[in-house]
C-alpha cells in the first residue's frame, strides 16, 4: 500500500534563472505551489510524483517583468493558470511530463534525496532538492527581442530549481 506525503510550502521552494540580455541572470520563483508524493517505501523509487504550479505567483522582484510573464507573451496565465509535473519513478533523476502553456513535454531533474526525519512536533519529513534545465522554446514560450549590439533580450535556456518537504501522512 502507497504511502502519501503532501507538501510542506512553508520549507519548500520552486526557482528559475534566465540569462538576461546575455550578460547577466534574472532569478524569480513561484509563489504559489502544490506537491504530492505516493511511495511504496521510504526509499521512493517507485514513488509517484505530482505538482501544480500557478503560473500567476510568478515573482521576479519587478511588478512590469512578473505582469509580463503573466501575458501572452510567456505564461499565458488567465488561459493557462498552471504548469504541472507528473512523474512515476523518483531516483537521483526524476523523468516525467512537464506542462506549461498548454504544452507537454518530458523532461529530466537531476535529484538530491535530503533523507527522512522527524521534526519536534512528530512529523515525518522527507527533503529532496532538483535541478535541471528546460529550453523556453520548446513550451511555446518564444517572445523575444534583438539587442543592438548583437544577441538577444532572454536566453533560451532557462534554468530551474528547487527545495522540497514533505509530510509523511498516517
Amino acid at each position: 500500500m502507497a504511502t502519501k506525503w503532501n507538501l510542506d510550502p512553508t520549507h519548500s521552494e520552486i526557482t528559475f534563472k534566465v540569462k538576461h540580455m546575455m550578460i547577466s541572470n534574472i532569478k524569480g520563483n513561484f509563489k504559489t505551489f502544490n506537491a504530492e508524493i505516493e511511495a511504496e517505501d521510504d526509499t521512493f523509487s517507485n514513488a509517484k510524483t505530482t505538482a501544480t504550479i500557478q503560473t500567476d505567483s510568478v515573482f521576479t522582484n519587478n511588478t512590469d517583468r512578473d505582469n509580463h510573464l503573466k501575458s501572452g507573451e510567456f505564461f499565458n496565465a488567465e488561459e493557462h493558470p498552471s504548469i504541472t509535473f507528473e512523474s512515476e519513478a523518483l531516483n537521483d533523476k526524476v523523468t516525467g511530463n512537464l506542462t506549461v502553456n498548454g504544452i507537454t513535454k518530458p523532461i529530466t531533474l537531476d535529484v538530491d534525496f535530503g533523507g527522512i526525519n522527524v521534526d519536534p512536533w512528530g512529523n515525518t519529513k522527507a527533503g529532496f532538492s532538483f535541478e535541471g534545465k528546460i529550453n523556453r522554446k520548446d513550451f511555446g514560450l518564444n517572445w523575444n527581442a534583438a539587442l543592438e549590439a548583437g544577441g538577444v533580450m532572454v536566453s533560451d535556456e532557462v534554468k530551474i530549481a528547487g527545495e522540497l518537504q514533505f509530510v509523511k501522512q498516517a
